[in-house]
């Protein structure tokens, strides 16, 4: 029997006018085996989902041209097929996992309607069949209490009950072939694992092939058959996966297998110099129901926490999405309403009026999570960068314009650049524009809430020794809270791990990724990796 499942051959993808353009992806070539995972890795813009996507003509027909190439499915080039034929095999016998699945889901349809739209469409399937069928596929891609969640909408799901409805309705029909366009890259490391183990049991129950994007090598290692490296819309390497971490041929494949974020924090003083401390800090919200809005609960977001950070320390804050990370962020920078005592370099903060606090916010700053949202698209980057200087008080114009010329510097950006606009960018060069923004005010401490969990693996590393070398100039203190463990081990001093609002472990970085004691660390660890280390 033949394994060849897909062939692409010399495949050539460009956007746009076809006499004018440089193709995006050039002359990639490679086979999809019978039963078998295959990775496509690369950085952002390497041409991953520009050449899966072109499997299916999946990209707009009216701006896509094809200068040469083929994609072979059962002796068919199906760059050649009608768009009837393509239908027949889209969501039938190829399905697809798309990068963010609350983009990807619509929001006013029930989870319900959405896996029975492709029942009904390849197969007639309808009523009490496709319901049966739909809730079937809920419960094999391990979603708890299915019958009630083909009720709700996709916002009532979290992260990862929305990726595996995704994978649920990818597989409503049993496909020949999925593709997964960076099934995990939001997802939490023990979500990440867990979709990871479905797709792989599942993989095995049908005998589907797998074409997996990704630019996290680690799940390429633990997950795929084998691996064509993309760069610039090539590939620059291809081989079995085993071979290719043991023997990496290309520079590039090298570039990345060393862009582990590597790197340790300054040695702390011996003598402590308290910056911050926490006691027993709760936040709880209110759960209210009946026809008087009656409190009947509390949501326990953070419960009982207790910290100390000291000049020039980071301490990493690690735990699933929902263990209360960023609630607590939020509320030691008083931008959420918390109980307990908080204490700023020897100053009571906690119970400060706001117009009190606001001296304060220019020793204590914050850098969010996604670099695009966080910087306003209508203003350029030296308005965004200034914009602290102004709420701070200060008004000179030649005073603003070189401190923002040198934070640019301190960051590793050209500061020609402020005139600029944030969409002009990448998402590394976006993220040090929003660490400039807080550095400017000189800050002594600096909330970094997961700055590089939508970055490359490379642009990761850069990041994070641009945070090591200004820590080391400035003696900055960070919170770095991330789920990415090998970032926290490389940046973190001491380390917590948070639990459902709770702080489960804490103690020095080494201890807890070497000696963890509490059973949910080390499943965090393992989940990641790094249960050997």
């Amino acid at each position: 029997m033949n394994q060849t499942l897909f062939s692409v051959k010399d495949l050539s993808v460009g956007f746009g006018n076809a006499a004018q353009s440089t193709p995006v992806v050039k002359s990639v070539s490679f086979t999809l085996e019978r039963g078998k995972t295959l990775a496509l890795v690369g950085e952002s813009g390497s041409g991953k989902s520009v050449t899966a996507l072109s499997i299916l003509k999946l990209l707009p027909a009216h701006q896509t041209f094809y200068p040469s190439g083929q994609v072979i499915y059962q002796d068919e080039d199906l760059l050649q097929a009608s768009e009837a034929r393509l239908r027949e095999i889209r969501g039938n016998r190829v399905g697809m996992i798309f990068q963010e699945p609350m983009t990807s889901l619509n929001p006013l349809h029930k989870i319900e309607r959405q896996i029975t739209e492709t029942l009904r469409l390849h197969r007639g399937i309808k009523g009490p069949a496709a319901h049966a069928r739909a809730l079937e596929l809920l419960e094999l891609v391990g979603i708890d209490s299915a019958e009630e969640r083909l009720g709700h909408y996709p916002h009532e799901l979290s992260g990862g009950q929305r990726q595996r409805v995704m994978i649920a309705m990818a597989l409503a029909n049993e496909p020949e072939l999925l593709i997964a366009d960076e099934p995990t890259t939001a997802l939490d490391v023990t979500i990440q694992q867990q979709i990871l183990e479905l797709l792989k049991d599942l993989q095995q129950k049908l005998g589907m092939s797998v074409l997996l994007i990704t630019h996290d090598l680690n799940i390429v290692r633990r997950y795929a058959d084998n691996v064509c490296v993309m760069y610039q819309g090539e590939i620059v390497e291809q081989q079995q996966c085993d071979q290719l971490f043991e023997a990496p041929a290309h520079p590039y494949t090298r570039k990345l297998l060393d862009a582990e974020p590597q790197g340790r924090p300054a040695i702390l003083n011996d003598t402590p110099a308290p910056l911050l401390s926490v006691d027993h800090l709760r936040v709880w919200f209110p759960i209210k129901k009946g026809l008087f809005k009656k409190t009947v609960d509390y949501f326990k977001a953070v419960d009982g926490v207790s910290i100390k950070l000291q000049r020039g320390e980071t301490l990493g804050v690690v735990g699933e999405s929902g263990s209360g990370k960023t609630t607590l962020a939020m509320a030691l920078l008083r931008l959420t309403a918390s109980q307990g005592k908080i204490r700023f370099k020897d100053q009571s903060v906690d119970q400060l009026k706001q117009s009190e606090i606001k001296p304060l916010r220019q020793q204590m700053q914050i850098v969010f999570q996604d670099p695009y949202g966080s910087l306003s698209p209508r203003m350029p980057i030296a308005d965004i960068v200034a914009e602290g200087l102004g709420v701070q008080g200060i008004k000179d114009n030649e005073e603003i314009e070189a401190r923002v010329i040198q934070v640019l510097r301190d960051v590793g950006l050209d500061p020609d650049v402020r005139h600029r606009y944030p969409h002009e960018f990448s998402g590394g060069q976006r993220q040090r524009i929003a660490i400039a923004r807080a550095l400017i005010l000189k800050p002594e401490l600096i909330v970094l809430d997961e700055p590089t969990s939508a970055l490359d693996r490379t642009v990761q590393k850069q990041i994070v020794e641009l945070l090591l070398d200004l820590q080391r100039r400035y003696r900055l203190s960070y919170l770095f809270i991330s789920h990415d463990l090998s970032v926290v081990r490389a940046l973190s001093h001491n380390v917590l791990v948070m639990h459902k609002g709770k702080v489960v472990e804490s103690g020095p970085a080494d201890a807890i990724f070497y000696t963890p004691h509490h059973p949910y660390t080390r499943e965090l660890l393992h989940a990641a990796g790094l249960k050997e280390q």
